[in-house]
């Protein structure tokens, strides 16, 4: 075995030079000390802290986690202690010489440089806030890292009064951790909705949450300045605000590929392949700076999520130890809660699927959480986008106060394991009174697909209603007058689903629209009257649906 007797290292030994130590790099570095005691590998962190959880920052600030040191999972000497990694913190990456193979690096407390060699790079700096150029915007904080973090709640102290500028996770995180501090919250998001992964008829209840929970929700305009006190908006309007966030949203740190020369991709990303190897052989990126490959349409995308990060750090190391492995394909698989209320998407949406011209059907339900006859059933309101032809499932969306995670969990594991939406129905799920249902609610889904890919009920969505009956069709409200009396679509006619057969005289000529509260019984109705002779189609996921969608088109409009 030769020896390298300039330096008196073994040739053998590979040095690893890892920029970025949270999610991606980190794991990287402890996978490749668990396959290579041998290896030389050293962490490069701009920050002063490393493998901290960044999740958990807004929730800090909120005094919800009330440890700081909680956020804390590693420190530089415990990774030394356990894995042999070097760690450098407070230190930056200044230039990068692909040529000979080395970094040069800046201590940010002393400005000392030095230089670094290495036989693979891995970078992983991932996203930076995105920063619009206003009047002001000097004064609004950011939370990506510990620094951040400790700024805010500094700022916060003693403050009444908070403005959070971007409907975004990271904006809603933060707006309800403030207002769980006591402050006077206003979020401002300047589209007509929170959280762009969702579909406008399933944010209602976000923005319902939000302002029953004392936020003041601002949709539809931006900001303009930021003064002293007071943030100045599009619409004229000032809001108070000693504390300005700025939660906009983040764009991949591609400063050190740029310097490197790397290519970079067409959404802004650093370029890998599905080794999460770059346009250089020995240089490779992961995390939220690398762009991913969407898994529907295999066409690149930006996905920032800390899962997705963890498992290309695990990977590359795998790849770089000499096991096999490959990148895979993302869903954008999320959730966040919202004062107790459980937000979760994955795959597509469908203003992604109407912008990109694909077909798709898309089916709305409202089950209960678990048994209803158990305490505590609260219901949920899911969603399903599936392709027409093939019945593949694009994408679900899903909220409630409980049980929304292990639905889109099921479904996201469902797609990835190329499972079609009327397989759902078929899924054998734990059953117990207090954790769901006999017919689980992803099972219900699938039923409900059953019907509508078989041609057994034709349905309508909740958007198409007031064109269909400008056109002539008839809706009939098969609810209870009691609830008609509590809210209903102008202009139906209400006859009850258990009166329905006695009263098929009172129905008026024409093609039918049948509602309900959530579906059901629209679907029993519907089956009844098109075996009756009559063209009748039940508004997909009722009058629940129906009215959270109008309530999007009024905040779109003001």
């Amino acid at each position: 075995m030769s020896t390298d007797t300039t330096s008196g290292r073994d040739e053998a030994t590979k040095r690893y030079v890892i920029v970025g130590g949270v999610a991606g790099g980190m794991s990287t570095a402890t996978r490749l000390r668990r396959l290579d005691e041998n290896a030389e590998i050293t962490v490069i962190e701009r920050s002063g802290y490393v493998s901290f959880a960044n999740c958990g920052l807004p929730y800090y600030v909120g005094g919800v986690i009330e440890q700081r040191s909680a956020l804390l999972l590693q420190t530089p000497e415990s990774l030394a202690a356990r894995f042999g990694i070097t760690v450098l913190v407070n230190t930056e990456v200044v230039s990068v010489n692909t040529t000979a193979r080395e970094v040069t690096t800046r201590s940010t407390m002393s400005d000392e440089t030095s230089t670094l060699a290495y036989d693979e790079l891995v970078l992983s700096p991932g996203a930076r806030p995105i920063t619009p150029q206003l009047p002001g915007i000097e004064r609004a904080l950011a939370l990506r890292d510990v620094e951040d973090t400790d700024a805010m709640a500094a700022a916060v102290a003693g403050a009444q009064t908070a403005v959070v500028i971007g409907g975004g996770f990271i904006g809603v995180e933060v707006a309800e951790n403030l207002v769980h501090r006591g402050m006077q919250v206003s979020l401002v998001e300047a589209t007509a909705q929170v959280m762009a992964p969702l579909d406008p008829e399933m944010a209602t209840p976000v923005h319902q949450r939000l302002r029953d929970c004392g936020v003041d929700l601002r949709l539809g305009v931006s900001v303009t300045a930021i003064g002293d006190q007071v943030v100045n908006l599009s619409d004229g309007s000032t809001l108070p605000g000693e504390v300005v966030v700025a939660a906009i949203g983040v764009r991949p740190d591609t400063t050190l590929a740029r310097m490197a020369g790397l290519t970079i991709g067409p959404r802004g990303g650093i370029a890998v392949d599905e080794k999460m190897t770059t346009s250089d052989p020995h240089v490779h990126a992961i995390g939220d700076a690398v762009e991913k490959v969407d898994g529907l349409s295999h066409e690149t995308t930006l996905v920032p999520l800390a899962n997705t990060a963890n498992r290309q750090g695990r990977v590359l190391a795998d790849i770089l130890s000499g096991l096999p492995g490959a990148d895979r394909p993302v869903l954008g698989t999320a959730i966040v809660g919202v004062f107790g209320l459980q937000v979760a998407s994955t795959g597509w949406n469908e203003k992604r699927l109407v912008a990109a011209g694909r077909p798709y059907r898309a089916l709305h339900t409202h089950p209960a959480s678990h048994a209803g006859y158990y305490p505590g059933a609260a219901q949920l309101a899911l969603k399903l986008l599936v392709d027409p032809e093939t019945d593949e499932i694009l994408g679900a969306q899903g909220i409630g106060d409980d049980g929304v995670d292990k639905r889109i969990d099921v479904i996201a594991t469902a797609i990835a394991g190329g499972l079609t939406a009327s397989d759902l129905a078929d899924l054998e799920l734990a059953y117990a009174p207090a954790f769901g249902s006999a017919k689980d609610p992803v099972n219900m889904l699938g039923y409900v697909d059953q019907n509508t890919a078989q041609g057994i009920t034709d349905t309508v969505q909740w958007h198409e209603v007031g064109e269909l009956m400008e056109g002539g069709v008839h809706l009939i409200d098969v609810r209870t007058p009691a609830e008609v009396a509590n809210g209903a679509i102008p202009g139906a006619i209400n006859i009850p689903v258990d009166e329905l057969r006695d009263r098929l005289d009172e129905l008026p000529e024409g093609d039918l629209v049948v509602s309900c509260a959530v579906g059901i019984r629209g679907h029993i109705a519907a089956r009844m009257l098109t075996q009756k002779g009559r063209n009748a189609k039940n508004l997909d996921g009722g009058y629940r649906t129906w009215s959270a969608g109008m309530a999007s088109r009024q905040n779109a409009a003001s």
